[in-house]
């Protein structure tokens, strides 16, 4: 995988690292100058929690410097005339992709950043960066009472897949669609 900083038109995807997420658990201002940017005041967003954090430390600790990449990623909302450089979501996947060539694709956006395409454009280039890697499938799973997301994943080209959850939908991306 990729472990380099991935530019967008908008945005700055910079992969988490232990020593990152380690800062970012416990020293808000370090990780916000280590990443060169303010944070949003709803740091962190939607499902991405302490939680999440901790998972991509061991995985990024079991799996090493390979493992970099296959896990969570910073949104970062480069600098404008009238904003600064700001973390306004985070992303990433479940892993690398399994023996089928499938990851699964998760992603968060600050309150206050959504509904500027911003969801969107952080999938898009998630779902560029996992297809480059060498996988040949994506997933993702939202809630069924989540029709922003929804929308987001169809968008970017994901397609509803049979689910038995009637609360959790899941939608795949295959490059062919």
């Amino acid at each position: 995988m990729t472990r380099q900083i991935i530019l967008t038109s908008r945005l700055k995807l910079v992969p988490s690292t232990q020593a990152l997420l380690g800062l970012e658990m416990d020293d808000m201002q370090a990780f916000a100058k280590l990443l060169g940017a303010s944070i949003a005041e709803d740091w962190p967003p939607g499902e991405y929690d302490r939680d999440a954090m901790q998972f991509f430390i061991d995985k990024l600790r079991e799996g090493g410097a390979d493992a970099e990449g296959w896990y969570g990623w910073y949104a970062i909302r480069q600098a404008t005339q009238t904003e600064p450089a700001t973390l306004i979501g985070a992303g990433g996947y479940l892993g690398p992709p399994d023996q089928t060539g499938t990851v699964e694709l998760g992603y968060s956006i600050s309150e206050r950043w959504r509904g500027q395409g911003l969801a969107q454009e952080l999938v898009s280039a998630l779902v560029d960066n996992a297809l480059k890697s060498g996988a040949t499938k994506i997933i993702a799973h939202t809630g069924s009472d989540n029709p922003v997301s929804i929308a987001v994943l169809r968008r970017c080209g994901f397609r509803p897949a049979p689910t038995t959850d009637s609360c959790r939908l899941q939608f795949d991306y295959y490059p062919s669609f």
